[in-house]
C-alpha cells in the first residue's frame, strides 16, 4: 500500500495550479492519515549551492509555480531592502529579478492562487500599510490596494478561496493590534473583518484541513509573551479563542502536519529561550506537549518534508546555530541530522520540487547578514 506521501508526489505532475496545491493536501488529510509511516533513519546532509548577490536576514521565500524561488526584502545591516532574487534548481544559481517598490522588513509574502506573490506591510523608515504584487511572468512588481491598518509583525494566510487573511501585529504608533483584514485578489481591495479576541504580534497562524484558521501565542499589548490562541472561521468571518498552549510563547515555528495537527516548537518565553513544543489537535482544541527540540530555539526555520517529517534549521540559543534537526509525528521525537555548512538566524526554508530543502540568507555569527545558500539532500539509509 502507497504511503500518504507517495500519493502526494505522484500527483504532483498533473497539479500544476496553485488551486491544486491548496485542495489537494486538504483532500488527502481527509481521506489516509494514518497510512504516513515516516522512516526512522530519514537523515539529510547540507552542501552549498550558489550564493545571492546580497546578504541578508528576515527575508521572506516562496516556491513560484515554476519551481524557481523567490526571495525578497529583508534587511541588511538594520536597513531594509527593496531588492529580489530568484534561485533557479536546476542550475543552483541565483539572479536578480525586478526590485519591490517599498523596501520592507518583517513583512509577509504569500504565492496567490493566480501565481503572483503578494507582499504586505512590514517596516521600512516606518510601519508600512502597502501591498505588493510581484508577477514571475514580467518579473516585476507593482502596487495593489493598501491596507487600512499600517501593520508589521503580522500574519498572512491564504484561504481556500483564494483570499488572504492578514491578522494582528502592531501599528505605525507601535500598538499591537487586534484588528484582522481580507485581500481580495480579484478586485485588489482589503476588507476589514472581524477583531480578533486578544491583541497580539509576533504569533504564528496556521491554516487547518477544514479551512479555518489557527492563530497562537504572540506578544501582548505589554510586550508579554501569551499562551492564548484563537479560531478564524471564513464562513462567518469572526474570531473565537481556542485552547490555550500549555507555555507562553513568542516567535515559535508553526507546522501543519500531514495527520492534521499543528506543530508549534520553540520560541521565547517569560524564562528566556524555549525549547519545548506542542501539538494542536483542531477536533478538540486541545493542546499537548510533545518531544522537546534538543535545544532551545527561536528565528528557527521549519520545513514539512514529503515525508511527513518537520525539518528545523538554525535559529538563536544564546549564540546561532548550525544545528538540523528532524521531527517525527510518529514518536513525537525530534533526532539531530548533519548540520547546516554556516550557522544562521532569521534566514529562509524552502522545500523544492526535487525533495531538496534550499536554506539562504540570514543573520550568521557575529551579526553578520550572509548571502550564501545550501541545499539539505536526503542521505541514502
Amino acid at each position: 500500500m502507497k504511503t500518504l506521501h507517495c500519493l502526494i508526489a505522484g500527483l504532483r505532475p498533473a497539479c500544476s495550479s496553485a488551486a491544486n496545491r491548496i485542495a489537494i493536501p486538504l483532500l488527502l488529510l481527509g481521506a489516509g492519515l494514518g497510512l504516513v509511516q515516516p522512516c526512522a533513519g530519514f537523515s539529510l546532509q547540507f552542501e552549498e549551492t550558489g550564493s545571492l548577490a546580497t546578504g541578508r536576514e528576515g527575508a521572506k521565500a516562496i516556491l513560484l509555480p515554476n519551481g524557481q524561488v523567490l526571495v525578497a526584502g529583508g534587511s541588511s545591516r538594520t536597513i531594509s531592502l527593496a531588492d529580489a532574487e530568484l534561485y533557479d534548481p536546476a542550475s543552483e544559481t541565483w539572479s536578480t529579478t525586478g526590485s519591490l517598490i517599498v523596501p520592507t522588513y518583517n513583512h509577509t509574502a504569500t504565492l496567490l492562487l493566480n501565481g503572483k506573490v503578494l507582499v504586505v506591510g512590514g517596516f521600512s523608515t516606518g510601519v508600512l500599510n502597502t501591498a505588493q504584487l510581484y508577477d514571475p511572468a514580467t518579473g516585476t512588481w507593482s502596487a495593489t490596494g493598501s491596507l487600512a491598518t499600517a501593520r508589521s509583525n503580522h500574519t498572512a494566510t491564504l484561504l481556500a478561496d483564494g483570499t488572504v487573511l492578514v491578522a494582528a501585529g502592531f501599528d505605525s504608533s507601535y500598538n499591537t493590534l487586534d484588528s484582522a483584514e481580507l485581500y481580495d485578489p480579484a478586485t485588489g481591495t482589503w476588507t476589514t473583518v472581524g477583531q480578533l479576541v486578544r491583541r497580539r504580534t509576533n504569533h504564528v497562524a496556521s491554516l487547518l484541513p477544514d479551512g479555518k484558521v489557527l492563530v497562537a501565542g504572540g506578544n501582548d499589548a505589554n510586550g508579554n509573551p501569551i499562551a492564548n490562541a484563537e479560531i478564524y472561521d471564513p464562513a462567518s468571518g469572526t474570531w473565537s479563542a481556542t485552547g490555550r498552549l500549555g507555555i507562553v510563547r513568542t516567535k515559535p515555528s508553526a507546522t501543519l502536519l500531514l495527520n492534521g495537527l499543528v506543530l508549534v516548537a520553540g520560541g521565547q518565553g517569560n524564562n528566556g529561550i524555549l525549547a519545548g513544543a506542542e501539538l494542536y489537535d483542531p477536533a478538540s482544541g486541545i493542546w499537548s506537549p510533545t518531544g522537546p527540540l534538543p535545544l532551545a530555539l527561536y528565528g528557527h526555520t521549519a520545513t514539512l518534508l514529503p515525508n511527513g517529517m518537520v525539518l528545523v534549521t538554525g535559529g538563536q540559543t544564546g549564540t546561532i546555530v548550525a544545528n538540523a534537526e528532524i521531527y517525527n509525528p510518529r514518536s513525537g521525537t525530534w533526532r539531530s541530522t548533519s548540520s547546516l555548512t554556516t550557522p544562521r538566524f532569521l534566514h529562509t526554508a524552502t522545500l523544492l520540487r526535487n525533495g531538496k530543502v534550499l536554506i539562504a540568507a540570514g543573520e550568521s555569527t557575529g551579526g553578520i547578514d550572509v548571502a550564501s545558500a545550501e541545499l539539505g539532500v536526503r542521505i541514502a539509509q
